[in-house]
């Protein structure tokens, strides 16, 4: 059986570590480099849901996006269950499960977060929104209201529900760009794109979006990232097979949206 050391080398071969940006905290982060996996959990984000659910499933190791602990926005100080933090941390080490995160160098790579999401989105011909590898650029393989879009994008990624903002133009040539990509939205104006799709928009891009010419969807952080699992897995199973690899179960999105009259 590989070694989660093993397993991380060849995770690094699919979303290298140079492509992670210098605050992130990518790569094996619980547990022992030499343990032996013979079954392997993934999911978009180590939850204490997650834990349990590889736990109870007999996995050593979690594979999952974003990091257990990032110590850039929440520095680990103590290891202790009173805290959420602490217990999640201290539930994986006293159970031997071990994680592997691959965040911001999967989000850059070939194969990634954004072309996982321009795939599920049928974009054809999807080419790099950005210098720095971070969204996707494709076309629609025939134009469709925005309206009839927005209901696509929420079925296809099984969102709770999508915000969006008309500009008045049918869907096209999209921009996606998976989890918090607002940032880029001047990059996919800049690509002739007439729609956007990406997550946790602010207000005035919204407000601001019709008077620039540009459709927005914010499909949510969780739906907009959680097709790069399918990836991890596939990848996983083929360059391992000796490995059981699932995706969890208990992971989803967890923003409800409250619609009167329902």
């Amino acid at each position: 059986m590989p070694t989660v050391r093993e397993i991380e080398e060849s995770l690094f071969t699919l979303a290298p570590r140079e492509g992670a940006m210098e605050w992130d905290n990518v790569g094996h982060l619980v547990g022992d480099p030499e343990a032996q996996v013979s079954r392997v959990l993934v999911a978009l984000d180590i939850t204490q849901a997650v834990a349990e659910e590889a736990i109870a499933a007999g996995c050593q190791l979690i594979v999952s996006h974003h990091p257990v602990m990032n110590c850039n926005w929440n520095p680990v100080q103590t290891l202790r269950p009173d805290n959420p933090q602490g217990r999640l941390l201290l539930t994986l080490l006293q159970n031997h499960v071990a994680a592997v995160c691959m965040h911001t160098n999967l989000d850059v790579a070939r194969g990634g977060v954004n072309d996982a999401l321009a795939q599920v989105l049928r974009l054809e011909d999807p080419g790099p929104l950005s210098g720095d590898g971070i969204g996707r650029v494709g076309t629609l393989p025939a134009p469709m209201p925005l309206a009839e879009f927005a209901a696509f994008v929420c079925r296809t990624l099984g969102a709770n529900g999508v915000r969006y903002a008309d500009a008045g133009r049918m869907v096209s040539r999209v921009a996606v760009g998976g989890g918090a990509c607002g940032e880029y939205e001047a990059a996919a104006l800049a690509a002739g794109c007439d729609t956007f799709v990406t997550s946790d928009l602010k207000y005035h891009q919204f407000l601001d979006a019709p008077g620039k010419g540009i459709n927005l969807i914010d499909a949510g952080h969780f739906p907009t990232e959680d097709p790069v699992c399918a990836r991890l897995l596939a990848y996983l199973s083929e360059h391992f097979p000796e490995l059981r690899v699932t995706k969890s179960t208990s992971h989803r999105e967890v923003i409800q949206y409250y619609v009167e009259g329902e």
